[in-house]
């Protein structure tokens, strides 16, 4: 009887999605309310207005913030792998010890944005305007790319992307 239940439990865990999005807290963050610690997976807040808003901590990996206003947002600490933020205001956003792994912030207004400790590998910053970015290494920016029209903070450079 142990060794069908133990195999029923087995079978449930595997069949569950370990980190399944929260419908509730998605609803929630998109109306506006600040949502940190939630779990906003392959959300949508294309278009969205969300300003001073806080994400700290919270899971938006796969979520599409691209044409979005976030100015004053917080995302610090996030997961925000895969997050596509192309041609959104990112102006004085914290992405603090936040995961951008394989973002998209094409064409996106940065300024201000504080990337301290963050994680950059394999993000687009192509036509990103991030002059007075901080936070920024050249070791982080070496992970990264963009192109002839990326506004970076005086003194670091960028590579060019390229087709893969």
């Amino acid at each position: 009887m142990k060794r069908i239940v133990l195999a029923i439990l087995a079978l449930a865990a595997l069949s569950a999605p370990a980190y399944a999005q929260n419908a509730g807290q998605i609803s929630r963050a998109q109306s506006g309310a600040s949502c940190p610690k939630c779990n906003l997976f392959q959300a949508d807040f294309n278009g969205r207005e969300l300003r001073n808003k806080n994400f700290a901590g919270a899971r938006l990996r796969q979520a599409d913030l691209s044409m979005g206003v976030f100015n004053g947002s917080t995302f610090a600490g996030g997961d925000l792998r895969d997050l596509d933020g192309t041609a959104s205001l990112f102006g004085r956003v914290s992405f603090a010890g936040a995961n951008l792994t394989n973002a998209t912030f094409v064409g996106a207004y940065l300024e201000g944005a504080n990337f301290k400790g963050a994680i950059l590998d394999g993000v687009n910053f192509s036509g990103a305007e991030m002059r007075s970015a901080t936070g920024l290494t050249q070791r982080q920016l070496d992970q990264t790319c963009g192109d002839e029209a990326t506004e970076l903070p005086r003194g670091l450079r960028i590579p060019v992307c390229t087709l893969r």
